[in-house]
């Protein structure tokens, strides 16, 4: 049986479906403010090679370098630097705060050695979140940003020149990747270390508690859906408990190093020590795709089909590695997996971005919806200028039906943003 979504059987589903006309792309590599090695692609209109404005694309985790918008954003004079953070592909070792630093090397880069007055942040999915929270940290003063990551590890923001960016766009996001897991987690694990040991009594995939065959829409009491969401959140507490206690056992061993007695232990004791300072933990975090409203369209209604975005089975697919947050260390579990730790939250950083916003809807996203998502997240920004648009027939990445080669979805989302985008930075 194949558990993941047809959504994905033909590549990845954010990348454009045709390519820019008059288009040329350099290949950039720079650096962040703490010296990591960053690429990307940076497109830009024949005639234009120096435009004036561009935008930035970007995901914490997910490859934007061909991305939907790319074209429409290129044929109308924008540049467009489509760039990978640190972490390409692989999250498992992401910490927001660090790779806020990515981001800034790009608008960096463009206004500093490309020539662009106007720099636009396209956040799509987890994109968004790492936007604004890029935004609301390059608005502040350096003695006012961020000093520690939810782990306790000192960061750089203090000490980096973040240039703020122009424009914000924000299409078809979360609330914050650790916002996500919040939803997503199952409850019913008892045992972080053995995925079979199960609490019937929080099982969404029970019929006992409402649950249907696929694709047949289940029904949840209030009751349960009550007792299931606190239990969700009771369980991203233990978890964040257990990093913050690995993270403890590797600072003991590091307060031993330091100690003056450590050079009078002998060659094995040392060893042993220095051997457990170094160690990295990973955090396995079994079953992680039982959202709720995977299954049940009453809890907050949409047009959406079935499913979550990754898979239309996911009371099989909660069981296979194919999920959220699944393998991550301590500190990237508290910065970008952990709802109650993490900084990457719209909610949070919205308010304090200022600059014009606009907050698209996709009607038919299987991963974010009406009342839980989309509302809270408009309602969060901060901006005198902000505009919302609702697309009711769109999924997730605006792509078209299964073996299309045209996205229809994406021309009508983009007769709209690139208007938009030309009102408040106009190529003068």
């Amino acid at each position: 049986m194949t558990l993941v979504a047809k959504t994905y059987w033909g590549g990845a589903p954010f990348f454009f479906k045709r390519p820019p006309e008059n288009a040329r792309v350099q290949s950039l590599c720079f650096h962040s403010a703490d010296f990591r090695q960053l690429t990307g692609l940076y497109w830009t209109r024949e005639d234009e090679t120096r435009p004036r404005r561009a935008a930035i694309l970007m995901h914490p985790r997910v490859d934007f370098s061909r991305h939907y918008a790319i074209p429409r954003l290129v044929e109308a004079g924008f540049g467009v630097l489509a760039a990978n953070t640190r972490n390409p592909n692989n999250d498992t070792t992401t910490v927001h705060e660090d790779i806020l630093l990515d981001l800034g090397a790009c608008v960096r880069v463009l206004k500093e050695e490309h020539g662009v007055e106007q720099v636009v942040l396209f956040g799509n999915s987890g994109g968004g979140s790492l936007a604004a929270f890029y935004q609301s940290q390059a608005t502040r003063e350096k003695g006012k940003r961020i000093e520690t990551t939810p782990g306790g590890v000192p960061a750089a923001l203090g000490r980096a020149e973040m240039i703020p960016a122009d424009a914000l766009v924000l299409v078809s996001c979360h609330k914050g990747q650790g916002m996500v897991m919040n939803e997503c987690i199952d409850p019913a694990v008892t045992d972080e270390a053995n995925p079979e040991h199960s609490d019937n009594e929080l099982d969404m995939y029970s019929a006992r508690h409402g649950f249907r065959p696929a694709p047949e829409w289940s029904e949840y009491s209030d009751e349960f859906v009550l007792r299931y969401r606190a239990a969700q959140i009771e369980r991203v507490e233990r978890l964040d408990e257990t990093a913050r206690a690995l993270i403890a056992e590797n600072e003991r061993a590091s307060t031993l190093v330091s100690d003056p007695d450590f050079q009078k232990l002998g060659f094995d004791d040392q060893h042993r020590i220095l051997r457990r300072e170094a160690r990295q933990p990973v955090m396995t975090i079994y079953r992680t795709m039982a959202n709720l409203n995977y299954v049940a369209n009453h809890i907050d209604p949409s047009p959406r089909e079935y499913g979550s975005l990754l898979s239309d089975r996911p009371d099989l697919m909660n069981q296979q590695i194919m999920g959220f947050g699944r393998l991550c260390s301590p500190h990237a579990w508290l910065s970008t997996w952990s709802g109650l730790s993490s900084n990457a939250n719209l909610l949070k950083t919205l308010p304090e971005v200022k600059i014009p916003t606009l907050v698209v809807n996709a009607g038919r996203d299987r991963e974010i919806y009406p009342r839980t998502d989309a509302g809270p997240i408009f309602d969060a920004v901060g901006a005198d200028d902000r505009t919302f648009l609702e697309f009711p027939d769109a999924r997730h990445y605006f792509e078209p039906e299964f073996g299309a080669t045209e996205a229809p979805d994406v021309e009508e989302l983009m007769d709209s943003v690139v208007p938009w985008l030309e009102e408040r930075l106009p190529n003068r």
